[in-house]
């Protein structure tokens, strides 16, 4: 993670200030590539401790559940994976409210600038960019939150899957549960 973000961060900063200032944009790309790095292992470590496994484990679940992977055959990783499930849907169900129409002003608000200075083709592009990725942030989290709840409902055997648990089995939650998180 660390690599890439190193890369973009100093990919973006070359292509926009060039190649005169390329010391100190190593140095922040370094910077930032360690803070991001530090800040995802904490995320990482915070995980694991909620759900009850080593932080280790944390990147192959989410891949499991991104990837509507293999189900553990274990009761226990069962459980820890609904854990991480019901923690992330949490995560997004309390941060969505405020993180959109923030990165919605970032978004729209900086060609807002860029059109005030005069500079209409930098408005122009920073609106389209903006309106993609800000279109391509919602397709995803849609699709994740879509995922986190296929998952889940596996996993608990809601529906009459034959992989998951019982809804009073060991993960519990059930149809409940499953309702719950889909909202």
């Amino acid at each position: 993670m660390a690599l890439l973000v190193l890369v973009a961060w100093v990919g973006i900063r070359l292509v926009f200030d060039g190649w005169s200032g390329w010391p100190g944009i190593l140095v922040g790309g370094f910077l930032y590539a360690g803070f991001m790095t530090w800040f995802l292992m904490r995320r990482r470590r915070r995980d694991a401790r909620a759900v009850g496994t080593d932080a280790a484990r944390v990147p192959e679940l989410e891949r499991r559940i991104a990837k509507n992977g293999e189900l553990p055959e274990d009761p226990a990783e069962r459980a820890v994976m609904v854990r991480l499930i019901r923690r992330r849907e949490e995560k997004l169900r309390r941060n969505q409210w405020w993180a959109f129409p923030l990165l919605g002003l970032v978004f729209f608000g900086l060609p807002i600038f860029w059109f005030a200075a005069g500079n209409v083709p930098m408005g122009v592009w920073g609106l389209v960019f903006g309106a993609l990725l800000l279109g391509w942030m919602v397709w995803f989290n849609r699709r994740f939150v879509r995922r986190m709840a296929r998952m889940r409902q596996r996993i608990e055997g809601v529906g009459g899957g034959s992989a998951g648990a019982s809804a009073a089995g060991p993960v519990g939650g059930g149809a409940q549960g499953f309702a719950h998180g889909a909202r």
